[in-house]
């Protein structure tokens, strides 16, 4: 699976993030687009630096100064109207909920009457959605962080001069590792604390991994004692005991999505597995389901390539007007696989050959093939499906 892992030897920030990724692969421009169409006075600026004697890329959002505080409705009508897709919406709301709740918890307020001061300013908008367009770009379906260095000292924060880690970014990182650091500056913000928090499923010092790409997010400062940089690493991670090359079988990645449905008509349930076939799904089922208020209802349940998700999730949306689809990243292991025609008494049979190495092929004709031929020459369906799988080795 894809994996990305966080080296935060100096710490995190929004803009630390951002670089990173960038440097890591993630096209520029394609965040630049998802960030531009927020409909926000703002400019990114991406350029290749020298920090502390490292190349790396540093991420810098051009913006008009504003003497007026969001609250968290303010920025989720933002986000809400740009051209970001489901995935990266819902990230980028999940980590400025993340922000409000530590916010909330810091200065005893309800989460809706919470001033974002900073936080809510046009370049960390700028740093939270575009990292999360970047990470949704990235597809790392394991992201994990070594522990985090906050830094020493005080840190000029809206409400005054308080101590290092700020009470909002420690909030965050309950329950976080944390890496000691003599360095008198906030390495670890708000928002790098948000990002990072909101995406990292296991804090260690180095995962089990194949690196295939490194990335160097530069810091806005210059720090004496270490170079200010936030390091990522992508590559391949296996899930262990979950070893697909020991079956000699093929491996990938797939979306699965689902939503409750429990106020539709059986048909118009139908109707969505044709819309969803030709979206791209690789198969679409559906599950009865007890739900509240002992109403049955159904799942609807599909996998996906990563491509075809947003057409999908348009199905989904406009034709069963579900109020939400969950989805997770799946790794799948497969047969090897091709196209193939088996000869029968009435006509040949496409369908597809799968096998495992050192194993015999299994032969799947196609339903369309078969109910065509046992409709032609009258004969039974199944009788036609066993002799496909029977001259499977004299295919073409």
């Amino acid at each position: 699976m894809r994996a990305l892992h966080f080296d935060c030897f100096s710490g995190t920030s929004g803009d630390m993030t951002l670089g990173a990724l960038i440097d890591a692969g993630v096209s520029a421009e394609a965040v630049r687009d998802g960030i531009d169409s927020l409909g926000l006075p703002v400019r990114l600026e991406v350029e290749r630096v020298r920090k502390g004697g490292f190349a790396a890329t540093q991420v810098r959002v051009e913006a008009p100064e504003e003497h007026a505080h969001r609250h968290l409705p303010d920025v989720e009508e933002i986000l809400s109207r740009g051209r970001l897709t489901p995935a990266q919406r819902d990230l980028a709301l999940r980590i400025f909920r993340r922000l409000a709740e530590a916010e909330a918890a810091a200065h005893g307020l309800p989460v809706e009457r919470v001033h974002f001061h900073e936080v809510g300013a046009l370049d960390s908008i700028a740093d939270i959605a575009g990292s999360a367009i970047a990470l949704d770009l990235l597809g790392a379906a394991r992201i994990t962080s070594t522990p985090v260095p906050t830094g020493t000292g005080t840190v000029q924060c809206a409400h005054g001069l308080m101590p290092v880690p700020a009470p909002g970014t420690a909030e965050l990182l309950k329950g976080v590792p944390l890496r000691p650091s003599s360095v008198q500056a906030e390495l670890t913000t708000p928002t790098g604390a948000a990002i990072l928090t909101s995406v990292v499923s296991e804090y260690v010092e180095a995962p089990a991994m194949t690196v295939e790409r490194i990335g160097h997010g530069a810091g806005q400062r210059d720090l004496a004692e270490q170079p200010n940089l936030l390091r990522v690493f992508v590559g391949q991670a296996e899930p262990a005991g979950l070893s697909a090359r020991g079956l000699g079988a093929d491996t990938d990645q797939v979306w699965v999505l689902e939503t409750n449905l429990d106020d539709l008509p059986g048909e118009v349930i139908g109707y969505c597995y044709d819309l969803l076939f030709a979206a791209g799904a690789l198969d679409v089922w559906s599950t009865p389901i007890a739900m509240k208020k002992n109403r049955p209802g159904v799942i609807l349940s599909v996998i996906a390539p990563a491509d075809a998700v947003p057409a999908i999730e348009e199905v989904l949306f406009r034709e069963t007007q579900t109020f939400g689809i969950r989805r997770h990243l799946a790794e799948r292991h497969k047969l090897k696989r091709e196209p193939a025609t088996a000869q029968t008494p009435w006509g040949p049979v496409k369908g597809k050959l799968g096998w495992l190495e050192g194993r015999p092929p299994l032969f799947t004709p196609e339903y369309e093939d078969c109910a065509r031929i046992a409709r032609e020459h009258g004969v039974a369906l199944l009788e036609v499906f066993a002799r496909a799988r029977g001259a499977s080795q004299g295919r073409t």
